[in-house]
């Protein structure tokens, strides 16, 4: 189900990534690293923002809630906005190494401030989207044979 961007969730902090990725031109992966085995792309710690927020917006009430989550060496509490279900082989790193790009997927997030799920990620879309860049859409390439 595709969203509109009121309906985005709320975070428990305000985060433009207009702002990030797009004013600054930030790249996905500061943020979101990609661990090996590389299936998944992560969120970086308060630790990775602080980097610059030690400096930037210290007066922002959001700024010193992400300075306390650091010193208290903790996660921020993101709410999800896409998720990859159990049933699906998924590689994020494969896909970035097929030139696929993060926007392919999750829509022009540098150009929003609150994010949501702009972009149907169902069977259909991933079927489309292979059927389009020749690769496989053989069951057993997302899905394990049972």
């Amino acid at each position: 189900m595709v969203l509109a961007a009121a309906d985005g969730p709320e975070q428990p902090l305000p985060f433009s990534h207009k702002a990030h990725a797009g004013d600054l031109k930030l790249q996905c992966k500061m943020c979101h690293p990609n661990p090996n085995p590389g299936e998944s792309m992560t969120i970086a710690g308060p630790p990775v923002c602080m980097q610059c927020h030690s400096a930037i917006k210290t007066d922002s009430p959001a700024i010193q809630k992400l300075a306390a989550y650091a010193k208290e060496g903790k996660p921020v509490p993101w709410v999800r906005i896409y998720e990859i279900p159990s049933y699906v082989n998924f590689s994020h790193r494969s896909h970035l190494q097929a030139q696929n790009t993060c926007a392919d997927c999750h829509g022009k997030v540098a150009e929003r401030d609150r994010l949501y799920r702009e972009i149907d990620l169902n069977m259909g879309t991933c079927m489309n989207c292979h059927a389009a860049r020749k690769a496989s859409v053989d069951c057993g390439f997302c899905h394990d044979p049972r």
